[in-house]
């Protein structure tokens, strides 16, 4: 995944559609952001990524259509239960 993106590459790729805004609805927070996050990069790159390959750019632009700090990041939880629902 590159680390490097342009507005216009930010909005094609990471910007959610109404069925998955609808997959958000019952999610908040880090939970949200985190959530939003996987979905999208599975769907560029067909794999679910680890937190160190989650661009920046990506996190701040998707936090924004969330509505959640995109600090919160930091806090979802790669190992846990959660994490295993989402990639299911």
């Amino acid at each position: 995944m590159r680390r490097e993106w342009e507005l216009e590459d930010l909005i094609e790729c990471w910007t959610l559609d109404e069925e998955e805004f609808a997959l958000l609805a019952n999610k908040s927070g880090a939970t949200r952001l985190g959530f939003g996050l996987m979905l999208k990069f599975f769907e560029l790159e067909a794999r679910f990524p680890r937190r160190e390959d989650v661009p920046r750019p990506a996190v701040e632009f998707m936090a924004g259509q969330v509505k959640v700090d995109a600090q919160l990041f930091a806090a979802y939880d790669w190992s846990g239960r959660t994490i295993k629902n989402h990639r299911a």
